[in-house]
C-alpha cells in the first residue's frame, strides 16, 4: 500500500456511497449439545403494524383520560384549558413519546437494554421499572374495586341508591343534598326576620339585635353540624361496605375477603392475558382497547338525552380565559400529559422493542397523540352529560356534584347511575367500560415489566416455559403487595402509592432520557439512525424538540410542581386525613427509591472503568451496538460492537480508518476472524 494512501481503507472495504440498508434484527441461537433445537428463543415482535398501536393505547389511554382530565378541564378554565394541554402535547408529549418508541425499536430490546447507547446511564432503566412495578401492585386495586362494583350491579336494585341496608347509618339520606339546603334556607328566613323584627326603636332595637344575632349564630353552627351529619347511601356503601375503612394508615385492621377474592380475579384476568407473550395479548388488545370507545358512545348518547346534560357541558366547556394567568393551570396540563402518555415508566420502550426495525414509529406517534386527545375530550363529555342530570334533579350547582379520581368513577358516576331508568343496566355497562380501561394499561405495564426482567437475562429466561413461570411469579408478587391494599385500612396505603410512586418524579426521568439522546450520545447520530430505520430523514424540528423544548418543559414542571407541593392528605366526605409524619416518609421512600438508580449506576459504571476520570467517562459513555445498528461513516473506535456472543471494539477491527464508510458484509467478514 502506498505511503500516501496509508490512511484510506483497503480496496475491498473501500467507502461506500449509500447508508446502511434497514434489517431486521433476531438473536443468534445457541444450539444444544445435541445440535437439535435452539436452547434460547428469538425475541417477539408483533404480528403486525396495527398490534403495536393498539398496545400503546391500551396501556396510555385509561382511566385518567376518563377521571382526571375532564375533572382538570373544568377547574382549569373549561375550554381555555384546552391551550396549555395542546402545547404540552406539541412540547412534552409527542417528542417523549417518540424518543421512548423509537429507542426501543432501534435497539431491540427494553429496560437497561435499550439504554446501551449510554451505559452510564442505564440507571434510567432500573429507575423505570421501578416505578412501573409499584404502579403495577398499585393500578390493579381499581380494577379490583370495579369488578366488586360490577358484581353488586347485577340485581334489580342498586344497594347504593337507598338506606335500608345493614351497613348504613342513622343519618343516612337519599336526598342528603335537599336537607342541606333546607338547613340554609331555613337560617336565611330566620336572619330575615331578624332584620324586620329589627325596626324596633331605641334600647328595644338594640337588645332585640344583640339576642337576634347570637341566636343567629348559634342557629347557623346547629344547621351546619346537622347538615354535616347528613350521610348518603353512596358514600356509605363506599366507604363502609366496600372499602370498610378504618380511621387511619396505623389501624391496617383485618383483610376484606370480598375485595381479596376481586384482586385475585384481577390478576388472574392478567396473567392469561399475557403469559403467551405479545401475539397473544396483541390479540387481546384488539377487544380491550377499542370497545370502551362503544361503550363511551353508548353512554354519551344516553347522557346528552338526560335534563340537565346541558348544564353539565357548560361547566366543562365554556372558557374562562382568566385561568391561563394561573400557573397551576400549566402544572396541571404538563402533568396529565406525562401521565396520560405514560412516559418514562419504560414500558412504550418494551412495546417498541418488539416492533421490526423499520416499522414507522413516528407516524404511530401522532396518531397516538390524536387517540388520546380525542378520548380525553370524549370522556369529558360523557362524564359532565350525566353529572348535569344528577345536579338538576338534586338542585345543586354541577360544580357540588364534580369530583376526580376514584371520587368520580365510585362516588358520583355511581349515584347518577342510580338516578336513572334501569339503573343496573347503566351500571353495569360503566364499570365494565371501567374495567376495559384498566385492564389493557394493567397487563401492559406488567408485560413491560417482564420485558425488562428478560432482556436483563435472555440466556435465562428465553428457555422453555421460564417466562411463563417468571410473569406468574410478578403476578404473586404484586398480589401479596397489593393485600396491604385490600384491609380496612387500605385506602390509607393506596393512596400513599399513588401519590408518592410515580408523582412528578417521571418528569425528572424524562428529563434525563432527552439530555442523554441530544448530548452525549447525540442528536445527530440518533437521526441517522431514525433515516436507517425509516428509508426516510425525520424532520429536524424533533430534534431541537429533544435538545431544547422538552427538557425545558419537563424541568419547568417540575420545578413548578415542586414548588406548590403540600403532603399527602386523604379527603373524605366529612373530615380531612393528615397522614402521621412516618407513612410521609414511607411515601418519599418510594419516590426516591426509583430515581436514585440513575446516580449509582452512574457511579457505578465510572468505577468500572479505567484511567482518569475523562477515560473513565468516554469508556462508560461508549454506545453497545449490533452489526445493524452501526450507521454509515461511524467510527468504530466510539463504539463497542456486539452480536451475540461476539463483542469487540475498535482495536479488533484495524483496518477500519476513522470516518470510514462500513457495510454489513464488511462487519461479518472482520467478525469472523475476531471469532
Amino acid at each position: 500500500m502506498a505511503t500516501d494512501d496509508k490512511n484510506s481503507p483497503p480496496e475491498e472495504w473501500k467507502q461506500q456511497t449509500e447508508p446502511l440498508a434497514p434489517s431486521t434484527p433476531t438473536d443468534t441461537a445457541t444450539l444444544s449439545s445435541e445440535g437439535l433445537k435452539p436452547e434460547i428463543m428469538e425475541r417477539e415482535v408483533w404480528s403486525n403494524k396495527l398490534d403495536f398501536l393498539l398496545a400503546c393505547i391500551g396501556f396510555s389511554v385509561g382511566l385518567g383520560n376518563v377521571w382526571r382530565f375532564p375533572f382538570l378541564c373544568y377547574r382549569n378554565g373549561g375550554g381555555a384549558f384546552l391551550i396549555p394541554y395542546f402545547i404540552a402535547v406539541i412540547l412534552g408529549g409527542i417528542p417523549a413519546f417518540f424518543l421512548e418508541v423509537s429507542l426501543g425499536q432501534f435497539m431491540s430490546e427494553g429496560g437497561t437494554g435499550t439504554w446501551k447507547i449510554c451505559p452510564l446511564f442505564q440507571g434510567i432503566g432500573y429507575a423505570c421499572a421501578i416505578i412501573v412495578f409499584l404502579l403495577n401492585c398499585e393500578y390493579n386495586i381499581i380494577l379490583t374495586w370495579a369488578f366488586h362494583y360490577l358484581f353488586s350491579s347485577f340485581t334489580s336494585v342498586l344497594p347504593w341508591s337507598h338506606c335500608e341496608n345493614d351497613w348504613n347509618t342513622e343519618t343516612c339520606r337519599v336526598d342528603h343534598r335537599q336537607l342541606g339546603k333546607g338547613h340554609q334556607g331555613n337560617d336565611t328566613l330566620y336572619n330575615v326576620s331578624v332584620v324586620v323584627n329589627g325596626s324596633l326603636g331605641g334600647a328595644a332595637a338594640s337588645t332585640v339585635s344583640s339576642v337576634a344575632a347570637n341566636v343567629s349564630w348559634v342557629t347557623s353552627k346547629v344547621a351546619e353540624n346537622v347538615s354535616k351529619q347528613i350521610s348518603d347511601p353512596v358514600t356509605e356503601y363506599w366507604e363502609r361496605k366496600v372499602l370498610g375503612l378504618s380511621s387511619g394508615i396505623d389501624e391496617p385492621g383485618n383483610i376484606k375477603w370480598d375485595l381479596c377474592l376481586c384482586l385475585l380475579l384481577a390478576w388472574i384476568v392478567v396473567y392469561f392475558c399475557i403469559w403467551k407473550g405479545i401475539r397473544s395479548s396483541g390479540k387481546v388488545m384488539y377487544f380491550t382497547a377499542t370497545s370502551p370507545y362503544i361503550l363511551m358512545f353508548i353512554l354519551l348518547i344516553r347522557g346528552l338525552t338526560l335534563e340537565g346534560a346541558s348544564e353539565g357541558l357548560k361547566f366543562y366547556l365554556i372558557p374562562d380565559w382568566s385561568r391561563l394567568l394561573d400557573t397551576q393551570v400549566w402544572v396541571d396540563a404538563g402533568t396529565q400529559i406525562f401521565f396520560s402518555y405514560s412516559i418514562a415508566l419504560g414500558t412504550l420502550t418494551a412495546l417498541g422493542s418488539y416492533n421490526r426495525f423499520n416499522h414507522n414509529s413516528l407516524r404511530d406517534a401522532v396518531l397516538f397523540g390524536l387517540v388520546n386527545s380525542f378520548t380525553s375530550i370524549l370522556a369529558g363529555l360523557v362524564i359532565f352529560s350525566i353529572l348535569g342530570f344528577m345536579a338538576v334533579r338534586q338542585g345543586v350547582s354541577v360544580a357540588e356534584v364534580a369530583e376526580s379520581g376514584p371520587g368520580l368513577a365510585f362516588i358520583a358516576y355511581p349515584e347518577a347511575v342510580s338516578q336513572m331508568p334501569i339503573a343496573p343496566f347503566w351500571s353495569c355497562l360503566f364499570f365494565i367500560m371501567v374495567i376495559l380501561l384498566g385492564l389493557d394499561s394493567q397487563f401492559v405495564g406488567v408485560e413491560g415489566f417482564i420485558t425488562f426482567v428478560v432482556d436483563l437475562y435472555p440466556h435465562v429466561f428465553r428457555k422453555g416455559f421460564r417466562r411463563e413461570i417468571l410473569i406468574g411469579v410478578v403476578c404473586v408478587t404484586c398480589f401479596l403487595v397489593g393485600l396491604s391494599m385490600v384491609t380496612e385500612g387500605g385506602m390509607y396505603v393506596f393512596q400513599l402509592f399513588d401519590y408518592y410512586s410515580a408523582s412528578r418524579i417521571v418528569l425528572v426521568v424524562a428529563f434525563f432520557e432527552c439530555v442523554v439522546v441530544s448530548y452525549i450520545y447525540g442528536t445527530n447520530r440518533f437521526q441517522d439512525n431514525l433515516e436507517m430505520m425509516f428509508g426516510f430523514r425525520v424532520n429536524p424540528v424533533m430534534k431541537y424538540m429533544w435538545m431544547i423544548f422538552t427538557p425545558i418543559f419537563t424541568m419547568t414542571i417540575f420545578i413548578m410542581g415542586a414548588i406548590t407541593y403540600s403532603e399527602l392528605s386523604y379527603d373524605r366526605k366529612f373530615i380531612t386525613y393528615e397522614y402521621p409524619r412516618w407513612s410521609i416518609m414511607i411515601g418519599w421512600t418510594l419516590a426516591l427509591c426509583s430515581v436514585v438508580c440513575i446516580p449509582i449506576v452512574f457511579v457505578f459504571r465510572l468505577y468500572q472503568q479505567e484511567g482518569d476520570l475523562a477515560q473513565r467517562f468516554r469508556a462508560a459513555t461508549m454506545p453497545t451496538l449490533k452489526k445493524h445498528q452501526v450507521r454509515a461513516g461511524e467510527d468504530l473506535r466510539r463504539i463497542n460492537l456486539t452480536n451475540g456472543c461476539t463483542s469487540g471494539t475498535a482495536d479488533d477491527f484495524p483496518d477500519f480508518p476513522d470516518g470510514a464508510f462500513i457495510s454489513v458484509k464488511d462487519f461479518n467478514n472482520r467478525e469472523s476472524e475476531i471469532v
